[in-house]
């Protein structure tokens, strides 16, 4: 605001001074006329000097005052228009704030605005959650209840009355049918016995979770068969039913809970170890006979290395004792009475004690090779058995996967029962893999380890007895020795 008034006041100083040099120029004018007047008047007609000259100091000075009195009055009026113009800046001022407030007092109405919608809005969108869950549930209660032959449609409060009067009525009919089922009823009706046969008795009906059939053919608690339709369940229970019948209870409460009497219930058949080989397929099968087959050559090795090693060790300190005192033919004779494999290489042993070392040591050699045969025997087919189990079980692993992915290329994943048999067959045979192979390799494994025991103690116990002949005092060989060493 005090940029204009500047700019004002020097406009009207200028105007001020323009205005008073006209002044000036207006009033020496007439001074100038008289002057020249007063010059031609002395050069044509000679007046008197009486006329006085104009003071020029005189007319100055009437315009310094002239002057004077417009600055005054300037200056008043910039006086003037100064208070004018503050006192519309305040005007303006006042506005502005005026303004200002109510501009702030509408933001906070807006933001009160904005926000009693968006209250709204969320109103509006739980209305309508409560409206849609509303319906569910009148669309549940509908069809749940009509499956105990109770339809709301025929209601006329539920049809035409408020959200609270229709719930009013699904809580009235629901208190009243759980009421009904939580009671026990006895009824008459059919039911189905295990063999099949249906037949006409009493239902007792524990409300709407479990049913028991009382009948001259047969009782007992009965299972959903399919189309609203009961049969006796394979656990015996026919103490409770006739015990309900009777108004009594029983100790022991055997009963079947189910949760629709329109599904029918299948029944798990009990496992036995027929039907897990079964359900391994023909690779099963040929995996159990090979374990049967093992299990039988395990038991012939274990006789006859049983019936090769029942010499025991007071037969040998019999047979070193005879040695010693030089009764070779009773030794020999108590070999050829004696049983098991070491028996029989002593008595090719004695037989041969006339021979040099070398050959009785070959003898020796000969009867342990021949008695290993018997020792042997079996030893490889049953490791091979251990061996080939789990290759079979995993032969049928691939076998029932392939059968499975043939399965669900062919008929999709949407049935699992589909899909049992392949994984039946894939993990039964190798379960029984390793459940034939396992067994036999540790069994092979001991019994291979008992035959090597038996062949150490043949040859230990068949060099102990030349020993003992070749270095007895006396002997043919000891002296045959002696002079070869001497020589």
């Amino acid at each position: 605001m005090k940029k204009p008034l500047i700019i004002l006041s020097c406009v009207c100083l200028l105007f001020g001074n323009a205005w008073a040099d006209e002044t000036v120029a207006v009033s020496t004018t007439p001074v100038a006329a008289t002057a020249a007047k007063t010059d031609t008047a002395k050069t044509d007609v000679k007046k008197p000097e009486a006329t006085k000259s104009v003071d020029l100091q005189t007319v100055y000075k009437r315009e310094f005052a002239f002057l004077q009195s417009q600055k005054s009055e300037l200056t008043k009026r910039l006086s003037g228009f100064k208070s004018t113009s503050e006192g519309d800046q305040r005007k303006l001022q006042n506005q502005i704030d005026t303004l200002e407030r109510t501009t702030v007092a509408l933001s906070g109405q807006l933001q009160d605005m904005e926000t009693r919608i968006n209250e709204s809005e969320r109103a509006k969108v739980a209305l309508e959650e409560r409206s849609e869950v509303l319906d569910m549930t009148y669309q549940q209660a509908e069809s749940s209840l009509k499956n105990y032959n109770i339809d709301l449609g025929l209601d006329q409060i539920f049809q035409t009355g408020s959200d609270d009067n229709k719930i009013k009525v699904i809580f009235s009919e629901a208190s009243q049918l759980l009421h009904k089922l939580s009671s026990v009823q006895i009824r008459d009706g059919q039911f189905y016995l295990q063999d099949g046969k249906q037949t006409e008795g009493k239902i007792i009906q524990l409300g709407n979770i479990a049913s028991y059939g009382v009948s001259d053919l047969g009782s007992g608690a009965l299972i959903p068969a399919g189309g609203e339709q009961m049969k006796v369940w394979s656990i015996p229970a026919e103490d409770v039913a006739n015990a309900f019948a009777k108004g009594e209870t029983a100790s022991v409460l055997k009963l079947f809970l189910y949760e629709s009497r329109s599904k029918a219930i299948e029944e798990k058949a009990e496992k036995t170890w027929l039907s897990v080989v079964d359900s391994g397929g023909i690779i099963g099968w040929v995996i159990v006979g090979l374990g049967v087959f093992g299990f039988l050559l395990v038991l012939i090795r274990t006789f006859l290395l049983q019936k090769n090693s029942n010499t025991s060790h007071k037969f040998e300190e019999q047979i070193s004792t005879l040695v010693t005192s030089g009764k070779l033919s009773e030794a020999e004779k108590a070999c050829d009475n004696g049983k098991g494999s070491i028996a029989r290489v002593l008595s090719s042993t004695l037989r041969h004690v006339k021979d040099d070392r070398d050959h009785m040591e070959d003898i020796i050699t000969e009867a342990i090779l021949q008695e290993s045969g018997a020792l042997n025997k079996f030893s490889s087919t049953i490791l091979v058995i251990a061996a080939v189990s789990p290759l079979l079980g995993l032969l049928g692993t691939v076998t029932g996967m392939i059968e499975t992915f043939d399965i669900i290329t062919e008929f999709g994943t949407g049935d699992p029962k589909l899909l049992s048999s392949g994984i039946s067959v894939a993990l039964v045979t190798t379960e029984l893999g390793l459940v034939v192979a396992i067994p036999t390799l540790l069994l092979g494994t001991l019994l291979a380890s008992w035959s090597e025991s038996i062949k150490m103690d043949m040859e230990k116990v068949a060099l102990k007895i030349t020993n003992i002949i070749l270095n007895a005092p006396g002997s043919k060989l000891s002296h045959k020795n002696s002079s070869l060493e001497a020589a």
